[in-house]
């Protein structure tokens, strides 16, 4: 600071005028004419930071304002240049301290110190904001909406707090930045374990951006989490999933590596999103069609061609049996369950709602206790859930209701109502199995 003072004029505000002006002790009037430096100091950083703030930034604002692109709008809205306004005063004050403390060569020597301090810590202040600007202008750039971009300027602003504080602590003690990497060096093992979930985010951040994995705004389900629905945000340490019951579930990022995951976000780029879901039917009102069901069958649009064109088939291939007539187990004929089947398939394929260049089905499962499973398998033009539910709804409430006009019966479990009418059902002895009969 001795070589400051020499380069530059000094200022005589040395103790000796109030030792002539007031007589007073030299050594005191030393220690009096400290305070009233200081302020002098203090009255040129205050008035330097005004004209700044109130002439250069404000004249700065007024101009951005006037433009019509929106980036610098995020300049002022982050306030990136109030925060700049506060390394004039401390520039100034690093300039103008060693020509005013010229006889306190220590205190000046701290001043100095703590405004380059200052200024390290305004620069830090202003980067991160910088970065803040460019996250947010990045993530709404269609080229970077579906990538993990958070994630990378956390990493960054780390590493702008990791210099920062190597570079205050050097000025601090008086070392060279390089003698504290050397140290960090040597701690290597006790960084990993403090920055062990930073890493391992960082390094699912990049995977799941590179693979495509997980985007903000995808549907997700990870049952080990609890959580199903939108992913809000993705961070260098964890993922924010918003749940249809509006709950917000936080994930750590590397979850999404270790862990597994369901991502709906095919069915969400498809052309449908699919129905699938079976009816069960007993097995015991299964019969054979005979000649009043198919005249009633001809009445129904969608199946009058099928039955007309069966029944043709049906004759010429009944036709070649021999003694057809007096064994009709040798007759081909048609069964209230396969017309039934039919009639549900031409049904989602007449459906405007329902996508038919997707699978479109209903096929038979495995017979189980509960009778047999009509499976019905499609893909709906909604998309959004309750839409789709909506549909799905109006398909199975027609198909469950029309059951009874091919004289199929729907499966249900008895309940109390059955067991307390036992004994009520005529010419009968009461039993249990009488009632599961029934089923």
């Amino acid at each position: 600071m001795i070589v400051l003072a020499e380069k530059y004029p000094t200022i005589n505000l040395d103790p000796t005028w109030l030792t002539d002006f007031f007589n007073i002790d030299p050594r005191i009037a030393y220690y009096i004419n400290l305070p009233i430096l200081l302020f002098c100091l203090f009255l040129i950083g205050i008035v330097s930071w005004l004209i700044t703030k109130k002439l250069i930034v404000n004249a700065i604002h007024k101009l951005f304002l006037k433009t019509k692109m929106t980036w610098d709008d995020l300049l002022i809205e982050k306030k990136i240049f109030d925060k700049l306004a506060y390394i004039i005063p401390a520039v100034l004050v690093i300039f103008t301290v060693p020509s005013i403390l010229v006889e306190y060569p220590k205190i000046s020597s701290y001043i100095v110190t703590l405004s380059m301090i200052v200024i390290l810590l305004v620069i830090i202040w202003t980067i991160i904001a910088l970065l803040a600007v460019f996250d947010v202008i990045l993530s709404k750039s269609l080229i970077f909406k579906d990538k993990p971009i958070t994630s990378y300027i956390q990493v960054l602003n780390i590493v702008v707090y990791f210099v920062g504080g190597i570079l205050i602590l050097s000025l601090l003690l008086g070392k060279s930045p390089f003698y504290f990497l050397g140290a960090m060096g040597a701690m290597t093992a006790i960084l990993l374990l403090i920055f062990k979930d930073t890493i391992l985010g960082f390094v699912a951040s990049i995977q799941m951006s590179v693979y495509d994995m997980v985007r903000v705004g995808d549907w997700i389900a990870m049952p080990k989490y609890d959580a199903d629905g939108d992913v809000m945000s993705i961070n260098l340490s964890t993922v924010k999933v918003q749940n249809w019951d509006k709950t917000i579930t936080t994930i750590p990022t590397y979850a999404f590596i270790t862990d597994s995951f369901k991502n709906w976000r095919g069915m969400s780029n498809s052309g449908g999103r699919r129905i699938k879901r079976a009816i069960y039917l007993k097995v015991s009102s299964f019969c054979f069609c005979d000649n009043q069901m198919l005249e009633q069958f001809k009445k129904y649009t969608l199946i009058r061609d099928y039955i007309l064109q069966k029944e043709i088939e049906i004759k010429k291939s009944n036709s070649s049996l021999i003694d057809n007539e007096s064994n009709p187990v040798n007759m081909i004929s048609l069964t209230n369950i396969g017309v039934f089947r039919v009639y549900a398939e031409n049904y989602l394929l007449s459906n405007p709602k329902i996508n038919t260049e997707m699978t479109t089905m209903v096929r038979q499962l495995d017979p189980t206790s509960k009778g047999m499973p009509l499976e019905i398998y499609c893909f709906s033009y909604e998309k959004e859930w309750e839409k789709h539910e909506v549909i799905k709804s109006d398909i199975f409430d027609h198909l469950l209701t029309i059951t009874s006009q091919f004289q199929l019966e729907v499966f249900e479990e008895p309940t109390g109502r059955d067991f307390r009418n036992i004994g009520r059902v005529p010419n009968q002895k009461a039993s249990v199995a009488s009632v599961y009969s029934q089923y």
